[in-house]
């Protein structure tokens, strides 16, 4: 596992938790927020993902 698989992880779940407490809240901002911060978060992971395939792949 890479650095930007692990922080994407990370932002991934500190998303989820923003979101689904903005949906108790009822906080549509912070919902909001907290779904942009889970996608950025699934494109960092992916972007790791690609990154340990292709050094795999060197290997």
């Amino acid at each position: 596992m890479n650095k930007d698989q692990l922080k994407g992880r990370i932002e991934e779940t500190k998303g989820k938790v923003k979101e689904v407490t903005g949906k108790i809240l009822d906080d549509e901002d912070m919902e909001i927020e907290g779904n942009i911060q889970k996608n950025i978060g699934k494109v960092q992971s992916g972007f790791g993902d690609v990154k340990e395939d292709i050094k795999k792949s060197i290997e």
